[in-house]
């Protein structure tokens, strides 16, 4: 058939929830307002690793408004039955309030149920505890890491020996948390033995396959809802211990219940991008054309769960190397288990390489962006596939030009503006956006409107919005009459909402739904003797803001709402399907070349941003508006990792020393320079169907890296530990 004119796609269209929003008319995982609810509130682990001795609940229970107070030793114990296609990280599941044992910090021991918050609240603080308390493991450098994943090409023992160039570089990285504006929050009410659950989740499906699991539902026996996210980041692409307990309180006190986690539980009750330290070897020539790789990355996850991240990629495929080795071994701790933080993976290895790469340019006098070009591969050297696109070299050529490199003075410590000395610095980025199976369900109604639903999410980038304007250039319809549904697991299923998936999975299913909707119209009105396309060729139909029309006639053709009306039809529906990239052999990346200026006070060391650029390979881009925003909230995310945000753990008992925004610190507006974003313009067509790669993810991608190359060209001082903080540049 003849391509959809694309008046949606493309253009810089307003947020279509963005009226909710701002009004507070959204309604968020903790607001629904349930009939009879009640609240609930965690007794959190007092000590990092041992035995609950005894729990005395006696005070709590007399509190006024105080309805049950559950633990190990009254809860109902839970089937957990497996479910391996869940999105339960490798290992088994902490299973709440099933035996004695404490894992952590800040594990639930104890959950108290009140008719009101604030006697929940005094309730949990009258929960008394005792310990058999042992000794926690909490320190990545001093904990035994288990056996590694391993990844090798080449001779790279042989490959460095032989390079007149040798690089020998520790990184540390700090784990970060996501902090998200909206708090982890559940409300679970049963009917019966059907249960339904309000929860904050980036994965709809995922929590409702773990619900069913732990309490052993069939799986139309459970719903969840989550029609809004306010921020995720990552910390939602799993189902929680909070939820599972309020769905256990629930049950026992025969109540709805509400949990909402406070800004301190989010610390150790929802996950974090791990802590790393990374040690790389590079090899190169005099020209600097990189020779060997040798990567040794310890990574810290929880004693009862084994969680990994593709830290090992970018090391694999960013750069020409002939010789690489890897090892990447998680180093099992008593904590809670990390989770996928914005970028993952890449995000960590990409200040390892990209801070290496500027090391070893400076060492050789080349430019940090000539070096990069003389290291551009032609294809993927790991799997030998090639590139679906790979336009980094022009990322850096339009990153240069637009950010003024070559005013950058090579010479560190050269450049000053009073008592700051300016800096310059870039790297590189790359991601692999995810391509997972997504359905989508269509219904055209008979006035000429339509409504599209697919159970995905939307913690900020706007799927609301983009859906919308895939279903109404697909469908031929303008923005107002098209309706997206989402956050619902009645919805048709979709893959979690992260890992820059959603545009060209849910996407996919969107636009096959909405082709199948608007080829039954065609097909409706070539057979309809009374209507003007009759006995057309198909092929030759297009639709535009509702009717549909003879491609180069616009006056030869009918409305949706003509055609179905004289054809006796309430509404057309189909459902969409994508299956995933099937048979594409190409290796499918997203790329980045990011910019940055930073000015360091010379007697101080403080670092400020001055001004920032991404420029951005990531497809076809459907919102120009959407687009720019994701690529602000990665660089701004990227100064935190880069400047501020660090976990502070106090060995001794494990406990987070700084989990509140009161001490760990986030970028705030005073901490945002100049920021630009760059989309190159181009689509890259392997295994979806709308050209994209998907940006959410490489934006925050080679961030902390750029603005460490440029302390170092402001300073001299080359600093290889997250955050780069005022006593490591004094």
């Amino acid at each position: 058939m003849s391509p959809q004119p694309q008046a949606a796609v493309g253009a810089p269209l307003s947020r279509v929830d963005g009226r909710l929003k701002v009004t507070g008319k959204a309604e968020y995982a903790s607001e629904h307002d349930g009939n009879g609810v009640v609240h609930a509130v965690i007794v959190d682990a007092s000590i990092g690793r041992g035995r609950i001795t005894s729990i005395d609940t006696r005070a709590a229970e007399k509190h006024a408004g105080v309805l049950r107070v559950i633990h190990h030793g009254n809860a109902p114990k839970l089937p957990y039955r497996d479910n391996s296609g869940s999105n339960n990280p490798a290992g088994r599941r902490l299973r709440v309030f099933q035996d004695d044992r404490v894992l952590f910090h800040g594990q639930p021991v104890a959950v108290v149920v009140a008719t009101t918050l604030e006697a929940a609240q005094h309730g949990a603080s009258l929960v008394k505890v005792r310990y058999d308390a042992e000794q926690p493991s909490t320190d990545l450098a001093e904990a035994e890491p288990g056996e590694p994943t391993r990844y090798a090409r080449g001779d790279a023992e042989a490959g460095l020996r032989s390079s007149a160039v040798r690089l020998d570089l520790t990184y540390e990285l700090a784990r970060n948390h996501h902090n998200p504006m909206e708090p982890h929050a559940t409300i679970a009410r049963w009917d019966g033995d059907r249960l339904t659950v309000w929860d904050k989740t980036q994965w709809v499906m995922g929590t409702h396959d773990e619900i069913a699991a732990v309490f052993d539902l069939p799986a139309d026996a459970v719903r969840v809802i989550n029609p809004f996210v306010g921020g995720g980041f990552g910390s939602g692409l799993r189902c929680w211990p909070h939820t599972i307990v309020a769905a256990l309180a629930a049950r026992v006190t025969r109540r709805p219940v509400k949990l909402v986690l406070s800004r301190k539980q989010m610390y150790f009750g929802t996950g974090f991008r791990p802590a790393y330290e990374y040690r790389l070897r590079l090899g190169s020539d005099r020209r600097g054309r990189l020779n060997a790789a040798i990567h040794d990355i310890d990574a810290e996850t929880s004693s009862y769960e084994t969680f990994t991240e593709a830290v090992m990629s970018a090391g694999q495929m960013l750069y020409s190397t002939p010789h690489v080795r890897q090892a990447y071994r998680t180093v099992p701790l008593d904590v809670n288990t990390p989770i996928w933080m914005r970028g993952p993976g890449f995000a960590s290895a990409s200040f390892v390489i990209e801070s290496a790469m500027d090391e070893l340019a400076h060492e050789l006098g080349v430019d940090p962006i000539e070096l990069r070009r003389r290291n551009e591969p032609s294809e993927d050297e790991s799997t030998s596939e090639p590139f679906s696109t790979r336009r980094l070299s022009e990322c850096y050529t339009v990153g240069a030009r637009e950010f003024g490199w070559d005013r950058r003075n090579p010479r560190p410590r050269s450049t000053r503006d009073g008592d700051w000395l300016i800096g310059l610095g870039m790297a590189a980025g790359v991601y692999d956006p995810g391509r997972f199976p997504a359905q989508a369900r269509a219904r055209l109604d008979a006035d000429g409107t339509a409504v599209v639903e697919a159970a995905t999410s939307d913690m900020g980038p706007g799927t609301y919005t983009s859906q919308t304007q895939v279903a109404a250039d697909s469908l031929g319809l303008t923005m107002r009459t098209v309706t997206f549904r989402l956050g619902d697991s009645l919805y048709p299923p979709t893959s979690p909402h992260g890992g820059s998936a959603t545009m060209a999975s849910v996407g996919s299913a969107v636009v096959d739904a909405c082709n199948q909707v608007r080829r039954q119209a065609i097909r409706l009105a070539v057979a309809d003797r009374e209507s003007p396309l009759y006995g057309v060729n198909a092929d030759d139909i297009v639709v535009r803001s509702g009717r549909l029309h003879v491609k180069n006639n616009p006056a030869h053709g009918e409305t949706y709402k003509s055609l179905l009306a004289r054809n006796n039809r309430s509404y057309l529906e189909a459902n969409g399907s994508y299956n995933g990239p099937g048979s594409d052999r190409s290796a499918y990346f997203a790329y980045n070349a990011t910019f940055a200026e930073v000015a360091v006070d010379a007697d101080l060391g403080l670092v400020r941003v001055r001004r920032m650029l991404g420029v951005y390979d990531a497809g076809r881009i459907i919102s120009p508006k959407l687009a720019e925003s994701q690529a602000f909230g990665g660089i701004v995310g990227g100064i935190g990792t880069a400047l501020l945000e660090h976990t502070v753990t106090d060995h001794r008992d494990g406990r987070i020393v700084n989990a509140g925004l009161a001490d760990y610190l986030v970028p705030v507006n005073a901490d945002v320079p100049e920021i630009r974003a760059i989309y190159l313009d181009g689509e890259d067509n392997a295994g979806n169907l709308l050209g994209v790669k998907g940006l959410g993810e490489v934006v925050q991608v080679g961030v902390a890296a750029a603005i460490g190359n440029a302390v170092f060209n402001a300073t001299g001082r080359r600093v290889r530990q997250l955050p780069i903080t005022a006593e490591a540049l004094l």
